[in-house]
């Protein structure tokens, strides 16, 4: 509920905050940056309306078939299956979060918003891992002047490898984060355990489970990045009303005007 009332406030702003599915059991239903990222950049309302029509929330159907196929095998084999989720958020301006306070930090709050989530076990922000593995002059984002005005982002990037975020602020890019779920944890088929009364190996115990979640986190990825999002965004707006903290939010993009070749 927190995070529809924060994606209702921030869409007053033109700002867009959209998960969806990027693999389940480890069969792709989309790359990071690819059909679904470009999807959401381009058009994010299409892309929920897209989304939403696919039962596994994915944005790529042509997988979805293999992938409901796997979950019900793991479902008849009494397992589990985890997978990873892809959060955009379009329309943010230069300049949410700060580079001051490492508690602050923007990229900082949003993985411990998203890690905060159950049976989540790692997040990313842009390239992430990927990074780690290439020549900074193949992952740094250039910086170019645009051919035409955006109040919301002076300067064009000729990539978007950062994500959205440096130095703990957004830089006008659209925010691209990934959240990796592992498989649920109650079984049908048990794993060996421990009788800590006895002191004696023993089986787990079996309750109703889930297969996977993954698609229904999605959701909850999306509220959260949602929250954080707009907290950034008052934090910079200030305002007791919508009214106000649009006032200030107009003021601050008019104020971005002088860079960027804009004025």
């Amino acid at each position: 509920m927190a995070g529809a009332a924060c994606q209702s406030l921030l869409r007053e702003f033109g700002i867009h905050v959209t998960a969806h599915v990027l693999s389940i059991g480890g069969i792709e239903a989309d790359q990071p940056f690819g059909a679904g990222y470009g999807a959401i950049r381009d058009d994010a309302t299409a892309a929920v309306k897209t989304r939403d029509g696919s039962d596994l929330y994915t944005l790529d159907p042509s997988s979805d078939a293999e992938i409901r196929a796997a979950i019900d095998a793991a479902k008849k084999a009494g397992d589990t299956l985890g997978g990873s989720i892809e959060v955009v958020a379009t329309g943010l301006p230069p300049g949410l979060g700060s580079h001051n306070q490492h508690d602050r930090r923007l990229d900082g709050r949003i993985a411990l918003a998203l890690m905060s989530i159950q049976a989540m076990k790692a997040v990313e922000v842009g390239l992430g891992v990927e990074a780690a593995r290439r020549k900074g002059s193949e992952v740094h984002d250039p910086i170019l002047l645009r051919d035409e005005p955006d109040p919301r982002a002076p300067f064009a990037r000729g990539s978007n490898n950062a994500g959205g975020l440096e130095g703990g602020t957004t830089n006008g890019e659209p925010l691209v984060c990934r959240v990796h779920m592992k498989p649920i944890s109650t079984l049908m088929n048990p794993l060996p355990t421990v009788d800590v009364s006895t002191n004696q190996p023993a089986q787990a115990s079996t309750e109703r489970s889930d297969t996977c979640a993954v698609p229904a986190a999605a959701i909850v990825a999306e509220c959260a990045v949602a929250i954080v999002l707009a907290q950034a965004l008052l934090e910079k707006t200030g305002g007791d009303s919508v009214t106000e903290a649009k006032r200030n939010f107009d003021a601050y993009i008019e104020s971005l005007k002088n860079f960027g070749g804009g004025a």
